[in-house]
């Protein structure tokens, strides 16, 4: 029985001139590829102070809750204006609190549920 050919068998190799025979765009040919680098901090931005643990587990609250419809893709008060415009009732504090913490991106997006 024959081997199965791949769609690449059928198109000639080319190498480009100057590139080791080995490497493969910029890295070795079977090297795991790093972790991705995370820019630094600028000092230039204003730092927003970190928000109450309060308030951070009325966040949560809101994420857990599944009445309100799906979280992911749109930011807290997105969501919470759906809610709202499905007649769903989403708790105003949690609108008041988005409002106010509008320019926190620690209040505005949900990062991780299960870590807070």
């Amino acid at each position: 029985m024959e081997q199965p050919r791949l769609i690449t068998d059928s198109f000639p190799l080319r190498r480009r001139p100057g590139r080791a025979p080995g490497r493969l765009k910029g890295r070795l040919k079977g090297c795991p590829r790093g972790r991705p680098r995370v820019p630094k901090p600028t000092e230039d931005l204003p730092s927003s102070p970190p928000p109450d643990q309060a308030l951070m587990e009325m966040l949560r609250s809101f994420d857990l809750a599944w009445e309100y419809g799906p979280c992911t893709g749109i930011t807290r008060l997105q969501r919470w204006e759906r809610a709202q415009a499905l007649g769903l009732s989403p708790p105003s504090p949690v609108r008041d609190a988005l409002l106010e913490h509008r320019d926190n991106p620690d209040v505005t997006y949900r990062w991780d549920v299960g870590g807070m």
